[in-house]
């Protein structure tokens, strides 16, 4: 739990910590380590499926069925080695992979219902 200092005021968005008084965006910035994990079209569609369990390559095609193959796979390995999934080869003829939230990959449920949230109520100026 955090408590509130003296004198400092809580402030949504401006968080209590000496990485978000910066002059420019940095990478170690985890508003940008997020919006990095998140980047490219399809790929927050593509997390939404793993928050609904486990998938193979075939059954993220079936859920997305626009989705291009060379996209879901550039998703798949850029959320692999950012570390929201991971990756598990199944044996057999042919060998399956198998794709899984990490714990971390699962705290993106909250970030990008807060996503959800924020854009289901327009500002009265846009609408």
């Amino acid at each position: 739990m955090t408590y509130q200092t003296v004198g400092h005021p809580a402030r949504p968005g401006l968080p209590d910590d000496p990485r978000a008084n910066v002059t420019e965006p940095t990478p170690s910035c985890p508003v940008e380590i997020t919006l990095t994990a998140l980047q490219g079209r399809w790929t927050t569609l593509v997390v939404r499926e793993f928050l609904r369990g486990g998938r193979t390559f075939t059954e993220l095609r079936q859920a997305l069925p626009m989705l291009s193959d060379k996209v879901l796979s550039d998703r798949l390995a850029h959320l692999t080695e950012v570390g929201v999934l991971d990756r598990h080869r199944r044996p057999g003829r042919p060998p399956r992979v198998h794709y899984t939230l990490t714990p971390h990959g699962r705290r993106l449920g909250p970030v990008l219902q807060a996503l959800w949230d924020w854009g289901a109520h327009p500002s009265p100026e846009t609408s």
